[in-house]
């Protein structure tokens, strides 16, 4: 039996939708500058050639529903509203048709960003990690299983105290979920337990204490949080 000098972490783990098993994540991988828009409101180029993607720890994982602390730091906390792929078994090829793609579901997701931090980074030509992978930076809603979701038609939207803002077809993606986990899975093995944050489209705006954001897209669980 193995044995620890403190008390090891939780398994970071996310609810199924209709099911009393629930889904343990190992990484969570996420995409930038997915939506022309949102690449356009922040001032970057658009990369069509391959996604542009950072990671999260999967101890960033914030239950929906939860009130998410107001994270030090920073004075310039922003909301990113995403659709979130949840890897089912290992992919590890490169380029794989989508037919060999295993995905076990999609939930929705935000991506909480420290701007402030962010932006500071990128005048220095330094990592984004302080600005992106915090505690509670990603908060992401009940995973539905992916035989039970049809979203080629379907909308993202973010209302933050009722009012609407962001909203866009998930169409509108630039790299789609085939392409993205192709280009990751040529990186990386992904394995079950791997979550991808696709991008989020325009719209992203300060968020403050006291404020209730819903995220949802047609067809999923919703994903909901308080700023603390």
């Amino acid at each position: 039996m193995t044995t620890y000098p403190f008390d090891a972490p939780d398994q970071p783990d996310l609810p199924i939708a209709g099911s009393q098993h629930r889904y343990p994540v190992l990484r969570i991988f996420c995409i930038g500058r997915n939506y022309a828009a949102h690449a356009a409101e922040m001032g970057n180029a658009v990369d069509t050639v391959a996604p542009f993607f950072f990671t999260k720890s999967a101890h960033a994982l914030l239950q929906s529903g939860d009130v998410m602390a107001y994270p030090q730091g920073t004075q310039d906390l922003h909301h990113e509203i995403e659709l979130v792929v949840a890897i089912g078994a290992s992919v590890g090829l490169e380029n794989p048709p989508a037919d060999e793609v295993e995905i076990f579901g999609y939930a929705v997701g935000l991506d909480m960003t420290r701007r402030d931090l962010q932006a500071a980074a990128k005048d220095g030509r330094k990592p984004w990690d302080a600005a992106k992978d915090f505690e509670q930076s990603a908060i992401i809603g009940p995973i539905t299983p992916a035989i039970d979701c049809l979203l080629d038609a379907a909308r993202i939207r973010l209302d933050v105290n009722g009012a609407v803002r962001q909203d866009a077809p998930l169409a509108d993606m630039i790299h789609d979920v085939t392409r993205i986990v192709a280009h990751l899975s040529g990186l990386y093995h992904l394995r079950a337990g791997d979550l991808i944050m696709t991008g989020t489209p325009a719209g992203v705006a300060a968020v403050v204490r006291g404020d209730v954001l819903t995220g949802s897209i047609d067809g999923l669980e919703t994903v909901t949080t308080t700023i603390g």
